[in-house]
């Protein structure tokens, strides 16, 4: 009888174990990106952004509250676009940013300065409504991730806009010539 209840347990214990590794815990907002970044392509959307975001209800729109410092998310989303072989990104802010007044937006010089640092010229500003309207579109058809941040400072969404890495528009445009 020992015997049998010894091997019940020992039964129990192992279906446990089972049950657990077949038990997948959710992936954090690093892991989802990097998992999904090879999925990506161009006309798909990186966006960093404040709180304050809004969530969106399109479909192709995966948000993720990360809790983290925005700069830090920033560094990370260019760390994982660099280091992959077929997409490259066009940056964007809100337009906006750049009339930010340090006693409206405590921080907001700081940022700009860091941000700057981190994306260099690649950096654009386009108005804050044609950048939503753009993503809005976008979205439609295309998936886009946001990945909000712990910032409370107006206006600090960075939007990566990706392409192909290894085509651009002047070899399309010799491609098309030929296709004529």
């Amino acid at each position: 009888m020992k015997y049998r209840n010894y091997r019940s347990y020992i039964l129990i214990g192992l279906l446990f174990l089972f049950l657990e590794g077949c038990i997948s815990k959710p992936l954090s907002w690093k892991d989802e990106l990097h998992k999904d970044i090879f999925l990506l392509g161009h006309r798909n959307w990186i966006v960093v952004t404040d709180m304050a975001y809004p969530l969106q209800s399109q479909e192709g729109i995966k948000t993720f509250y990360t809790g983290e410092d925005y700069q830090d998310i920033l560094s990370y989303v260019m760390s994982e676009i660099n280091q992959t072989p077929h997409i490259k990104a066009t940056i964007y802010q809100d337009r906006e940013l750049m009339f930010m007044e340090e006693p409206d937006a405590p921080g907001v010089t700081e940022l700009r300065l860091r941000a700057g640092d981190l994306l260099g010229d690649r950096l654009q500003y386009i108005p804050h409504e044609q950048l939503i309207s753009r993503l809005d579109s976008v979205s439609r058809i295309f998936n886009v991730i946001i990945l909000k941040s712990n910032l409370t400072i107006p206006y600090t969404s960075t939007f990566f806009e990706l392409d192909c890495r290894y085509w651009d528009n002047i070899r399309q445009k010799e491609l098309e010539k030929r296709i004529q």
